[in-house]
C-alpha cells in the first residue's frame, strides 16, 4: 500500500484577499468603539464604581489603542462628575510651620488670592496713614508727656529736699550725683575734705538718706513706663483696627457665605494688630529710601498674609482627568521648593507646588506603571496616599525618616480620586505576586487583545475606525483598495486570516508612510501602491540583516542546498526577531546513527547552546521512534542531532519534526530531497504541531532559493494546522501561482517522509511487521539489528567472564 503524497496548496490558501468593494462605504461611514469589548466592559465597571471602590489597571500591548480607548472612557465620566473644589493653602499664625488648605468652591480660590494680593499692598500704606496722623501722634505724645511729667515730679521732689539741706542733685551721663554746696557753689573734694570730721558725717549721713529717697522715687518710673507703653499698645491697636478694620470687613462682606474663609479673615486681623511695628518700620523705610518692591520681594511678615492657590478650577465644567508622564514622587504628591537667602535656604506656605494628585483630585489620573516603578520611591508614596485617602506634602526624604531639618508639615488634603495604571500584562503578574496590596488597591483589570477577531461587519468596522484616525491626523482619505491593502497587512501582523492585528498605531504609521507618498505624487487621495510601496519601504530599511544571510548562502559561507539528495541531512527554518523585525532563516540540521543504548544525544544541548524547549521536543523523538519501532526489541540506538552553522542559543520545539526525518533518514540509510525546508513540531504519536512565525519562515527559504534561481521543485513543508496562518509576501505568491514554487500542509510524519523520500513510508500490517522495502521497514530492520549485534556483544562479554 502506498501513502498518497501530500498536495500542495493552491495561491487562494496562501494569503486571504479583502475585497475593496466592501470597503467603499466604510471610510465615510461614522466609526463606533470596534473591539476590546471585554477592556471596554472592565473600564466601564470600574468608572461606575465609587472613586474607592477599586482603581483600574489596563494591561495589553502598547499600539493597541489602549489609551486612546481609556482617555474616552474617562472624558465621559469627567462630564458627568463636577469640576471640584479650589485648593489653597494659607498660614497659620500660631503655627506657622503648619500651613492650613482651604478647600472652596470652584473660582473663589483665584478671587480670594487676588483680594489677598490687593489687602497685603494696601495694608502698609493705610497702616502708615493712620500713625501718622494728627490724632494719632497727639494722643501718643500726651501719654509720653504725662511719663516724663511724673518722672520729673518724682525727681524735683528729692531736689527740692536735698536743696533745703545744702545739697545739690546733679545729674551726669551716668546717672545722679549728690553734692554739699557752700555759698551757691558746689564743693570741691578738696575743699570737702578739709571740713572739720564732724560736719563731713554729717553730710555724708544726710546724702545717704537723699540717695535712698531717689532710689525710691526711680523706682517707680518702671511701672510708671509699662503702665505708658500699655496705653500706646492700646492706642496702637485702636488706630490698628481703624485703619485695617474696614479693610478686612469689605473682605468679609464678600466671602459671608464661606465661613473657612471668615476664619481665617478672623485670624489675620488679629495678627495684623498684633504686628504693626513690623508694617511701620517697613513703612518708614520706604520713606526713607523709596524704591519700588514686587509682591514677591515683600518681608515675611506681608508674606505671610497671601494666599497659594495650588489648584485652580475656574473655567471647569467638568472633573479633572490628568497624566502624568514624568510619575517622580515630588511630581505625584506635591513638593516644597526652597530659596536661597544670606547662604542659607528657606521656605514658607507660599513654595508650596502641587502634584499630580492634588490636580486631579475629585477626577481621575492615570499613569504609566513601567515608569512609575522605574522612579524611586514614586509607587510607594502613590500606594500610601490611596491607602489613607489623603495627600501629605513631604520630601521622598523625610518620608524614609532620613531628613533631620525642620521643614514645613502642610495639613494633609483628602484624596478622592480613581486612578489607572497603564501596563504589560508582565508587569501585572509581578506587581501581583510581589505586591499583595497592588491586589487590593487595583482591583478591576481591563485587558485589551492583541488581535481582534473579524465577523460580519468586523472589516468594515475596522476601516471605519482607520478611516477615523486618518482624518484626526489629517492625512489623506484611502481608497477602497488602499484600505483593503492596510486590512492585509493587519492580518499579517496577526498571523491569522480570521484576525486583524489590534496594533492600530503600526498600522497608522504604514498610513501615514503612504499618505507621504501620495503627496509627494500629487495624488488626491491614497492607492493601494501608496500603501504597497510604503510596506516594501519599511520592509527594505528594516532587512539589512536579513539580506546580509541570505548573500552568505549565496557565497558559499552558510551551507544549505537546495536541490538534490541527502541522507541525514534537512533544511530547518527559524524565525529572528529583532527590534519590530523578524525574518525566516533556513539552517542545515544533521543527524547520525550508530548503536548505542538508545539514547538522543542533543548537541546543542551539551554544548549548553540549547534551550529547555529544543531538549524537550528532542527527548520527544526517543519516545517516538521507541513507540513506532522497538515495541518486541530494545532501542540499541545511539544518535546525535546538530544545527549545523549554529553559533548562537537555539530554544522552541519547531524543528522536532526536521530533526525526526533527518534521523529517519540515516537510520533507513535513505537520502531525502534538499529542495525542500521544514517546519513544525511533533508530538509522541506523530503528528505533526502548528509552530509560530510561518509566514517568515516559508518567505526566509523562498528569498534563498529565488536568488539561486527557482527550479519548480522547491518549497516549504508546514503543519496543516498552521494554513489558517498563512500571509505570504505577494513574491511567493507569484512563484507559486507560476509553479516555481510550493508550499505543503503536512499532518502527520508519515506523510512528510513520503514527500521527503519519494517512497511508501508503510504500516504495520497483522503479522505485526512494516512491510517489506518500506521505508519504516528499513528502519525497523536497521533498529533490530542494532539491538541483535549489542545482544551478540552482550553473550560475547559473558562467556569471555566466565572462562
Amino acid at each position: 500500500m502506498t501513502e498518497s503524497l501530500p498536495e500542495a496548496l493552491p495561491v487562494g490558501r496562501l494569503r486571504r484577499v479583502i475585497d475593496p468593494a466592501g470597503l467603499e462605504p466604510a471610510a465615510a461611514a461614522e466609526a463606533e468603539p470596534f473591539g476590546h469589548g471585554r477592556a471596554r466592559d472592565a473600564i466601564d465597571l470600574a468608572l461606575a464604581l465609587p472613586m474607592a471602590g477599586g482603581h483600574l489597571y489596563v494591561m495589553g500591548r502598547r499600539g493597541v489603542g489602549r489609551r486612546a480607548v481609556l482617555e474616552a472612557a474617562l472624558e465621559a465620566a469627567a462630564g458627568e462628575r463636577s469640576a471640584g473644589d479650589d485648593l489653597c493653602y494659607v498660614s497659620d499664625f500660631q503655627e506657622p510651620r503648619c500651613p492650613k488648605s482651604l478647600h472652596l468652591p470652584a473660582g473663589v480660590g483665584r478671587r480670594l488670592a487676588a483680594d489677598m494680593e490687593r489687602l497685603v499692598e494696601d495694608l502698609a500704606d493705610s497702616l502708615k496713614g493712620a500713625f501718622q496722623n494728627e490724632d494719632y501722634r497727639t494722643r501718643r505724645q500726651v501719654f509720653e508727656d504725662e511719663l516724663k511729667e511724673r518722672q520729673e515730679e518724682a525727681v524735683e521732689a528729692v531736689e527740692k529736699e536735698a536743696r533745703e539741706q545744702g545739697i545739690a542733685l546733679l545729674r551726669a551721663p551716668t546717672g545722679f550725683i549728690f553734692a554739699p554746696i557752700r555759698d551757691g557753689h558746689v564743693l570741691q573734694p578738696d575743699a570737702f575734705q578739709a571740713l572739720p570730721e564732724e560736719e563731713r558725717q554729717r553730710i555724708t549721713k544726710q546724702i545717704e538718706g537723699l540717695q535712698k529717697r531717689l532710689k525710691e522715687a526711680l523706682a517707680a518710673i518702671p511701672s510708671w513706663m509699662q503702665e505708658t507703653r500699655a496705653q500706646i499698645r492700646e492706642l496702637n491697636d485702636e488706630t490698628a483696627a481703624l485703619a485695617v478694620g474696614h479693610l478686612i470687613e469689605t473682605l468679609r462682606e464678600r466671602y459671608r457665605d464661606q465661613p473657612a474663609i471668615l476664619a481665617h479673615l478672623d485670624a489675620l486681623e488679629a495678627d495684623v494688630r498684633g504686628h504693626v511695628g513690623v508694617f511701620l518700620g517697613y513703612a518708614e523705610e520706604q520713606e526713607k529710601a523709596p524704591h519700588s518692591t514686587s509682591i514677591e520681594e515683600l518681608p515675611p511678615p506681608f508674606r505671610r498674609y497671601r494666599v497659594n492657590l495650588l489648584v485652580d478650577r475656574q473655567g471647569s465644567e467638568r472633573a479633572p482627568v490628568v497624566f502624568e508622564d514624568e510619575p517622580t514622587f515630588e511630581r505625584l504628591l506635591g513638593r516644597i521648593e526652597q530659596r536661597a537667602e544670606q547662604g542659607a535656604l528657606v521656605t514658607d506656605f507660599l513654595m508650596i507646588r502641587p502634584g499630580a494628585l492634588h490636580q486631579a483630585n475629585g477626577g481621575f489620573l492615570y499613569l504609566d506603571l513601567r515608569k512609575l516603578l522605574s522612579r524611586p520611591m514614586a509607587y510607594e508614596g502613590l500606594k500610601r496616599a490611596l491607602k489613607a485617602k489623603e495627600l501629605r506634602i513631604e520630601s521622598p526624604l523625610a518620608a524614609l525618616g532620613l531628613m533631620a531639618t525642620q521643614s514645613l508639615e502642610p495639613e494633609p488634603v483628602p484624596l478622592d480620586v480613581k486612578v489607572a495604571l497603564l501596563g504589560d500584562r508582565m508587569l501585572f503578574y509581578l506587581a501581583s505576586e510581589l505586591d499583595p496590596e497592588f491586589a487590593e488597591l487595583f482591583k478591576v483589570v481591563a485587558d485589551f487583545d492583541d488581535d481582534i477577531r473579524i465577523e460580519g461587519d468586523g472589516a468594515r468596522q475596522f476601516a471605519r475606525h482607520l478611516a477615523k484616525l486618518g482624518r484626526e491626523a489629517g492625512l489623506l482619505a484611502l481608497e477602497p483598495a488602499a484600505m483593503a491593502a492596510c486590512l492585509e497587512d493587519a492580518l499579517r501582523r496577526a498571523a491569522d486570516i480570521d484576525r486583524l492585528s489590534a496594533d492600530i498605531e503600526s498600522l497608522l504609521d504604514l498610513v501615514r508612510e503612504a499618505d507621504h507618498l501620495a503627496k509627494k505624487a500629487g495624488a488626491e487621495a491614497i492607492e493601494a501602491g501608496h500603501v504597497r510601496a510604503a510596506a516594501e519601504a519599511r520592509e527594505r530599511r528594516l532587512a539589512r540583516l536579513r539580506d546580509r544571510s541570505i548573500e552568505q548562502v549565496e557565497e558559499g559561507l552558510i551551507h544549505i542546498s537546495t536541490e538534490g539528495w541527502a541522507q541525514g541531512q534537512i533544511n530547518g527554518l527559524a524565525v529572528l526577531q529583532l527590534g519590530g523585525f523578524g525574518f525566516g532563516r533556513p539552517s542545515r540540521i544533521t543527524a547520525s546513527v550508530r548503536m548505542g543504548a538508545g539514547k538522543l544525544v542533543d548537541i546543542e544541548r551539551e554544548a549548553k547552546l540549547g534551550g529547555p524547549l529544543h531538549s524537550k521536543g528532542v527527548l520527544i523523538l526517543q519516545g517516538y521512534l521507541a513507540q513506532t519501532f522497538a515495541t518486541d526489541f530494545p532501542l540499541a540506538l545511539s544518535a546525535s542531532l546538530v544545527f549545523e552553522q549554529s553559533y548562537g542559543g537555539v530554544d522552541g520545539d519547531s524543528a522536532s519534526s526536521a530533526e525526526l526525518y533527518a534521523l529517519i533518514s540515516a537510520i533507513a540509510e535513505m537520502p531525502i530531497r534538499q529542495d525542500l525546508a521544514v517546519t513544525g513540531s511533533v508530538n509522541q504519536a506523530g503528528e505533526v504541531q502548528a509552530i509560530g512565525g510561518v509566514n517568515e519562515k516559508v518567505e526566509g527559504f523562498f528569498d534563498v532559493c529565488a536568488r539561486r534561481g527557482l527550479t519548480g521543485s522547491q518549497g516549504v513543508m508546514i503543519p496543516a494546522s498552521n494554513v489558517r496562518h498563512l500571509m505570504l509576501a505577494p513574491r511567493v505568491l507569484d512563484a507559486v501561482e507560476a509553479g516555481r514554487f510550493a508550499v505543503y500542509p503536512i499532518a502527520t510524519i508519515e506523510a512528510g517522509l513520503a514527500l521527503l523520500t519519494g517512497m511508501t513510508v508503510g504500516r504495520r500490517g497483522d503479522d505485526g511487521r512494516f512491510p517489506e522495502g518500506s521505508l519504516y521497514g528499513r528502519v525497523e530492520a536497521r533498529l533490530r539489528g542494532f539491538a541483535e549485534a549489542q545482544r551478540r556483544f552482550g553473550k560475547a562479554g559473558e562467556k569471555e567472564g566466565e572462562e
